[in-house]
């Protein structure tokens, strides 16, 4: 069973909403928004890849209710997408479109509520359930270009109810349906990813015993120089997955690729999903969480909602024996989650800083 205490992690400091920056100083960049240029093109040998080259598509369907040699063709793409990239798109996932068309409807309307009626559910320190900005630890930090929106959504014993909105209506009962539509395509996922992997199927359900899963939706305003700031910090995920939402009219997600940026350019009804560092512990490294950031556009806003799918807090897990032998050495250490979550969210979005945690040795 969840804890709802162990949610009670991370700290927030209080930065000025972007939006509202954006209405009272057209075309201003503050200097504690402007990166330094090598964070900027961080660890890169060149800015972005070819355009040519893009992120696999994985088709579910094929999976699902494919012939036997279309399932296996596909489950094979999978594999590749997993090894070699650590992020895919996924087609006939099985959520309906009417859903995400509703979610992202329900969301942005809640980013252009007054600022007043969003700041009744401000997070709090000690927190990162909420409206506001995460991962902020000093008042000389750089910050993010985007406002974010963060709950805890299952088990519903870690939610906190009162920072679920009241505005816009329907907001609490679309979110409620699109993180069990999401839960579900986790867990299938897991499923895949196992037999993939020479394992049983519901060997993560076993080890994880109640996944947590928890939302974060981000809005990153227009910028006049997109060119100084970072929408989202460089960084991998925590979780086992994390299933992301683009915005189907502008591109901002990269990731990072054979020391490429890569830009992910959105296809319309696909989910992105990315391996979390829990999977890449689980595996000895076989599968890696992969670094991705956001960029910003001059002239458009961009919605993101990302769900990200975690083992139970109180879970004991390490590296699985199937990954390590006298050529595989054991990389991570077995820790509990909770110990982990802890240094997770009270550290800043630094690249892959956050598996240090578990790294042998440590």
């Amino acid at each position: 069973m969840a804890s709802s205490s162990m949610v009670k992690m991370g700290s927030c400091l209080k930065a000025d909403d972007v939006q509202e920056l954006v209405k009272s100083k057209p075309g201003a960049v503050p200097e504690r928004y402007i990166r330094p240029k090598q964070e900027r093109n961080i660890g890169c040998s060149a800015l972005n890849a070819p355009a040519s080259l893009q992120i696999p598509v994985i088709d579910m369907g094929r999976i699902v209710s494919g012939c036997h040699s279309t399932r296996q063709h596909e489950m094979a793409r999978l594999s590749k997408a997993c090894e070699e990239w650590g992020f895919f798109q996924v087609l006939n996932h099985g959520i309906d479109g009417r859903l995400l068309e509703r979610i992202k409807k329900v969301v942005m309307e809640f980013f252009k509520l007054p600022l007043e009626e969003k700041e009744k559910y401000a997070m709090m320190t000690g927190t990162i359930q909420g409206y506001g900005h995460g991962f902020i630890f000093s008042d000389d930090q750089k910050l993010d270009w985007c406002d974010m929106m963060a709950l805890a959504t299952m088990p519903k014993s870690i939610r906190k109810q009162n920072l679920w909105p009241d505005r816009p209506l329907l907001f609490r009962e679309t979110l409620e349906a699109y993180s069990i539509e999401v839960f579900r395509l986790c867990q299938h996922l897991e499923s895949f990813i196992a037999e993939n992997l020479g394992l049983k199927p519901n060997i993560f359900e076993e080890i994880f015993a109640e996944n947590v899963q928890a939302q974060r939706t981000n809005l990153y305003p227009p910028c006049s120089r997109p060119d100084l700031v970072l929408g989202l910090s460089a960084h991998s995920d925590g979780s086992v997955l994390t299933v992301l939402m683009q915005d189907d009219e502008s591109v901002g997600l990269q990731i990072l690729h054979k020391n490429h940026w890569i830009s992910v350019e959105p296809i319309p009804g696909a989910l992105v999903i990315n391996i979390g560092d829990t999977l890449e512990v689980l595996t000895n490294g076989k599968y890696k969480s992969v670094e991705h950031r956001a960029v910003t556009n001059p002239n458009k806003e961009r919605l993101s909602i990302v769900t990200f799918h975690a083992p139970s807090y109180n879970v004991e897990f390490g590296p699985l024996p199937q990954f390590i032998d006298e050529h595989h050495p054991q990389l991570y250490k077995k820790y509990i989650h909770a110990d982990y979550n802890r240094h997770y969210l009270t550290n800043k979005l630094q690249r892959k800083k956050s598996l240090d945690f578990a790294r042998t040795g440590n």
